[in-house]
């Protein structure tokens, strides 16, 4: 599976230069390839980061969570979400587990993984606890 260079521009402007909140990737079958689909402005919420996420279809996304740490610190974290719903088709799921590995090694400076089936699985608490 190719990744479009795009990709790794996109997220290199969102770890250096914070330019994004979050970017949501996906796979075009046809192509062979990754690419960016959507790109969330600093000013998003996290609301507005799983609203871009389709209910049933697989999607890669990497999300820059700012937080507060015990010691009244500000920090943030940036967290590879791959989404995998169980209504998506098994095809799919099985094309992004696939390319999974190799897509994120692309990607230099990822701090925590995420896999989720349902939208629980990445909800904000959830983000919180595996942001320390």
């Amino acid at each position: 599976m190719a990744v479009h260079d795009d990709c790794k521009l996109k997220f290199l402007e969102l770890k250096a230069k914070r330019t994004y909140r979050f970017i949501v990737f996906k796979i075009e079958e046809k192509q062979k390839q990754v690419v960016v689909e959507k790109l969330g402005e600093p000013s998003q919420s996290y609301d507005d980061f799983t609203a871009s996420l389709p209910a049933d279809e697989c999607r890669y996304a990497v999300y820059d969570f700012d937080f507060v740490t015990a010691e009244n610190c500000q920090k943030s974290r940036i967290f590879f979400i791959a989404w995998s719903p169980d209504t998506s088709r098994v095809r799919s799921k099985m094309i992004y587990a696939s390319s999974k590995d190799r897509f994120k090694r692309e990607l230099d400076g990822i701090q925590v993984e995420l896999q989720a089936t349902d939208p629980t699985e990445m909800g904000l608490d959830v983000i919180r606890s595996r942001a320390n």
